[in-house]
């Protein structure tokens, strides 16, 4: 496959040329998606080659049951499986009675995609010659609805080139999907339905075990030149398919257009009796605006995201392509409407790792949604975490742990756990740690403090509960330890005292034991509240402080680092850079058994903690770490290039900086891993965001304040972003040698810019 065929462009994704071996992995790049639904980027009408057809519905699931060689003790008993949901979006097309297939036609010429994102639509165009002669030009629009997100629409235009032809247009849907990942393939869906009425159609489906019921819906409308004509359809279903089929005697260079919605109901939003019904009402509002007024719409929703949320780079187009894209794909996937749902690693793009809602979320996410748009936004991402913390509580019990300890899952859909590698089942816990993080960076960006004692302390409790019951007393120490974990480098497991998750561990207890002092205090009624319910006492409280005031660091005086675990000094400690290139990346060339046993990091592990906790050491200690881990980091994680790009840019190593983020943000435009077949890194690209906003404009909040310390990279002429931050949207423009601040709020406000204090005031233009 050629890993460079996107066309560089400041506002497209652009494919030209057909190339059977790219259209897997296009399909991913071009995937469509409006936080309710989303698609794979198949072709409309049938292909014969290769493909990976997907269409999702959000907060749609499967509990596949575990499969393992050696069941253990607390495996979670399914993985959650992000299913393929019924497929609204074909049209088979038939000219002189041969069907339209790009893998069988003769030829095909003018072969151009365009994913746009500053509007939200997917285009293609294509001449093609059949291979009963007849020549024919096609040209398609679709787009997934951001303003009514039960809907999508498909604009399909055909054109005989070099005679009249008869032609067919057939829009379908169909039940009778199956999932690429899938443990026994077991039958996902159940087709209780189908139906249609005038150009309507309707599939009732329910996902077995888990019941979700759906109705998958579309409506058709045709057009010679732009004109509207009435076609009797010929009308065909059986026990999973409806089709209808629009016949015309088209001429030579005249145009015949199809323009087909559809989408999915789902009961997570109405009754299950009224599905077909709420469809209905999808559909006549779709079919009474058009198709054009509806794209319209679109470019308006998206003008609105994109006036908060876009990224400027001059000089570089690569540059600037990469961050946009980041951009439009996490908008698409998570728009902060519907508490239930969350940022899913794959999002709509794919079906790999199963569940919803990895930690990524909380470490990765948050930020980004925190600062492009309402603050509201992240809130409805803590307040998903609140929910599930009972199944948090019991997935800690289902471990052993008692009292009310709770550990969240490393993989979830619903709160319980269904992530079933023992390594990081049981053994990766820091991420109890970024949901307590999270917790804190949004009352420190937000200065909202009201979720704390509403939600936020019952789950610091549980998670603090957890971290004290996890450690050990060691008398040989005299310290407490935590032993047989894996940290965020996931190429070593079950190792003792990983400086990463023993740091978070003593956090977590702290910042718990500062909060109920803080609502003990300044909120009787709801500590009354929550300390009845918890059942705390000031013997467990003091049981915490001990091993937080006692928890056990691995530290080489030899090098003056914190050490990533026990014993990883024992290990051979050649850099990446003396590897030979034919053993990368190594997750594919080497043995398990070798990777445990090598220094080489799959992302930032030490290196997390003080990109987390910077503020609790010094430039020269973050300078000291990075020198020692950076040349042992593989990379092999889409979430590392974006914390090593921060860091770079904080210690002024810019063009290390710049490297990194062309890494993180292209990381699947130019397929970095192999693997964007499967889909896209949708979480990792929130790290890209920050890689910008956190690494090259140094934003954080210091004391209260947002702090900035602007940096450049050459290959820049000048980038310029936007941050909401505590209802003021502030623009950031850098360039060459100065910076300017604008301010659109209410008031004047006060920041620091590399280490001095600036006043900005709204609508005024400040250099620095």
């Amino acid at each position: 496959m050629n890993l460079d065929y996107i066309k560089p462009d400041n506002w497209s994704i652009i494919e030209e040329g057909f190339n059977a071996d790219n259209v897997k992995a296009s399909e991913s790049l071009f995937s469509l998606g409006n936080g309710a639904m989303g698609q794979r980027a198949n072709f409309e009408e049938k292909y014969t080659g290769p493909t990976f057809q997907g269409s999702y519905i959000a907060g749609v699931y499967y509990p596949d049951k575990t499969r393992v060689g050696w069941w253990k003790n607390g495996y979670p008993e399914y993985f959650a499986k992000v299913l393929n949901a019924p497929n609204w979006i074909g049209i088979n097309v038939f000219v002189n009675d041969e069907q339209l297939d790009i893998n069988t036609c003769k030829t095909v010429q003018n072969f151009k995609r365009e994913l746009n994102m500053k509007a939200g639509w997917l285009s293609r165009s294509f001449t093609a010659l059949l291979k009963n002669n007849i020549e024919v030009e096609v040209i398609t629009k679709r787009f997934l609805s951001l303003e009514i997100d039960e809907l999508g629409a498909i604009e399909y235009t055909i054109k005989p080139l070099n005679s009249n032809a008869s032609i067919t247009y057939q829009p379908y849907i169909d039940s009778s999907i199956t999932n690429e990942d899938t443990n026994w393939d077991d039958k996902f869906w159940d087709t209780t339905n189908v139906s249609h009425e005038n150009n309507q159609a309707f599939i009732l489906a329910k996902t077995m075990k888990t019941d979700f019921y759906t109705c998958t819906f579309m409506e058709s409308q045709v057009f010679i030149d732009g004109k509207s004509v009435i076609i009797e359809p010929n009308i065909k279903a059986d026990a999973t398919n409806a089709s209808f089929s629009y016949n015309y005697q088209v001429k030579q260079n005249e145009t015949y257009t199809i323009h087909k919605f559809g989408g999915y109901t789902v009961d997570r939003n109405h009754s299950k009796n009224e599905l077909i019904a709420a469809a209905k009402s999808v559909l006549n509002t779709a079919t009474k605006s058009g198709f054009n007024i509806l794209l319209e719409t679109q470019r308006l929703a998206w003008e609105k995201i994109w006036d908060s949320s876009d990224i400027t780079i001059d000089g570089d187009v690569k540059a600037q392509q990469a961050i946009r894209f980041n951009i439009f794909h996490l908008n698409q996937t998570y728009s902060g409407k519907d508490p239930q749902l969350n940022i899913g690693p794959k999002g709509f793009t794919g079906e790999k790792y199963g569940g919803s809602t990895y930690w990524d979320t909380e470490a990765y996410c948050i930020p980004f949604y925190m600062a492009t748009k309402d603050q509201s936004v992240a809130r409805t991402l803590l307040t998903y975490r609140y929910k599930h913390l009972e199944k948090a509580i019991e997935n800690a019990a289902k471990l052993g742990f008692n009292n009310g300890a709770a550990l969240y899952p490393m993989v979830t859909m619903n709160g319980e756990e269904c992530h079933n590698e023992w390594e990081i089942t049981f053994e990766e816990i820091h991420r109890n740690g970024a949901i307590a993080f999270a917790i804190f960076n949004y009352h420190r960006y937000t200065v909202d403090y009201s979720y704390i004692p509403e939600m936020g302390l019952e789950v610091l409790i549980g998670i603090a509960r957890f971290w004290q019951q996890r450690a050990t007393y060691s008398r040989d120490k005299d310290s407490y330890v935590i032993l047989g974990v894996t940290g965020p480098n996931e190429y070593e497991n079950n190792v003792n005292n990983n400086w990463y998750t023993n740091y978070m561990a003593k956090w977590c207890i702290n910042y718990a034991l500062e909060n109920i002092d803080k609502i003990k205090e300044d909120y009787a009624s709801d500590f009354k509240r929550i300390s009845t319910k918890t059942k705390i006492t000031n013997n467990e409280l003091a049981v915490w402080k001990k091993v937080a005031d006692t928890m056990y660091f691995p530290y080489s005086e030899a090098y003056q680092v914190y050490l990533q675990q026990d014993g990883f000094l024992d290990k051979e400690l050649v850099p990446v850079s003396d590897l030979d290139i034919a053993h990368r990346p190594i997750n594919q060339k080497w043995s398990w058994d070798r990777i445990l046993r090598s220094p080489y990091i799959k992302q930032a592990d030490t290196l997390q903690g003080f990109y987390f906790f910077e503020d609790d050491f010094t430039d020269e200690e973050l300078e000291r770490h990075f020198d020692f881990y950076e040349p042992f980091t593989v990379h092999e994680s889409s979430l590392s290039p974006c914390v090593h790009s921060i860091q770079a840019a904080k210690l002024g190593r810019m063009d290390q900086a710049y490297t990194f983020y062309l890494r993180t943000s292209r990381l699947d435009l130019d397929d970095y891993n192999h693997e964007v077949h499967e889909g896209l890194h949708i979480t990792s690209m929130a790290g890209t965001w920050m890689s910008i906003v956190e690494g090259f404009g140094g934003m954080r909040v210091k004391n209260d304040r947002l702090t900035f310390e602007p940096k450049i990279p050459n290959q820049w002429e000048a980038y310029s972003f936007k941050v909401n931050f505590r209802g003021n949207i502030i623009k950031v423009n850098v360039c060459k040698g100065h910076t300017h601040f604008s301010l659109d709020g209410a008031q004047e406000l006060q920041i620091m810019v590399n280490g001095k204090s600036v006043l900005i005031s709204p609508n005024k233009l400040v250099t620095v």
